[in-house]
């Protein structure tokens, strides 16, 4: 009966994958929010909505976060093309009888650039910076032993010289483990499927000094009409909008090594709707904690993708309470080259 609801659930809300052509390619600002902050996930392809289990499920899937059985902190350096940094720092607490209660930064930082103008293309001597930000607060609460939701606000801030753009937006999702496919009586072997909608929120709207201008509003006379204040007024913009949808199972169990699969169906509000895909190998020592291997595809399907194959490698020890979490993830992007991540959790 319970597959049965959720195979249902999985259609209802699975039937906007199935959309038109997109129109809408280049429409959304704060695109850092579509760049993927996990190293795992990243090392997996972005297949990641049904298996997130630790903070990066802030990003990936708040209801993941449900899986936390200690306090957690993580730190994410992410390079990225053109030599962009982005990074991650986030903390978790674990309210057994509550939930989990979590906090996010997104940090992405542009650089320096040269500033120019019509008159002096080759430069005015000065600099100026581009830096975006995205705060988040997250919950999580399991209902029961196969069911799980959360919920994120967050605030994302974009600031170019001194211009500056704000919005509000919310982050929900959910994990369903069937059973089906299981091997034995552990769930976590079997079909597990998510689903979160990340970015529902405001517009961004730039504004700042930068955008003044003098205008002369009468030219045919004399005085100070050419000093006339005045001020460029630009768009709104909607934010990155994601819906995601996926499952994941373990085909092979064998002792304390483990191959689980992954599958995840994206539907953007700026491009055409892809597939990501991922795999996991793990291997569990007592002496050693546990060992990773993970490989994947991102946006297969998608025309015109620069994103090619990605892989990686992670350990998980553990200490009675405490445990260290080391990932390290790579990505190829095609023409625009090659970006590594590096990860690193603290469990207590």
């Amino acid at each position: 009966m319970k597959l049965k609801y959720t195979l249902l659930f999985i259609l209802f809300f699975g039937m906007p994958l199935f959309s038109q052509e997109p129109s809408r390619v280049g429409t959304t600002a704060a695109n850092f929010l579509e760049l993927g902050y996990g190293t795992a996930g990243s090392a997996m392809g972005d297949a990641y909505v049904s298996i997130a289990n630790d903070l990066s499920a802030i990003y990936w899937n708040p209801a993941g976060l449900a899986k936390l059985r200690h306090n957690q902190v993580m730190a994410l350096y992410q390079p990225w093309v053109i030599d962009i940094n982005s990074s991650m720092m986030s903390v978790g607490i674990h309210m057994p009888s509550l939930g989990t209660l979590a906090l996010g930064i997104i940090n992405v930082d542009y650089g320096e650039m040269e500033v120019t103008t019509l008159d002096m293309q080759n430069g005015t001597g000065e600099l100026f910076s581009a830096k975006d930000l995205a705060f988040t607060l997250s919950f999580a609460r399991g209902i029961t032993d196969w069911f799980s939701f959360g919920t994120s606000a967050k605030y994302v801030s974009s600031s170019i010289w001194h211009s500056n753009a704000g919005a509000f937006a919310m982050d929900m999702g959910v994990q369903i483990k069937t059973g089906f496919l299981a091997h034995g009586e552990n769930r976590e072997h079997g079909l597990n499927i998510g689903m979160s909608i990340s970015n529902y929120g405001t517009r961004m709207k730039y504004d700042g000094i930068d955008l003044l201008v003098a205008v002369d509003i009468d030219p045919n006379e004399g005085g100070n009409f050419g000093n006339a204040a005045g001020q460029f007024r630009l768009q709104d913009w909607e934010l990155p909008l994601l819906f995601r949808i996926g499952m994941s199972f373990s085909p092979i169990v064998a002792g304390d090594q483990k191959l689980t699969v992954a599958l995840d169906a994206l539907h953007p509000n700026n491009n055409g709707e892809y597939v990501n895909a991922g795999v996991q190998y793990s291997w569990r020592n007592k002496h050693f904690g546990t060992f990773y291997l993970r490989g994947g595809y991102k946006a297969l399907f998608l025309e015109d993708s620069q994103f090619g194959p990605s892989f990686g490698f992670g350990i998980d020890y553990r200490l009675n309470n405490a445990g260290v979490q080391i990932d390290y993830g790579f990505r190829d992007i095609g023409i625009l080259g090659n970006v590594h991540a590096f990860g690193l959790g603290l469990s207590f």
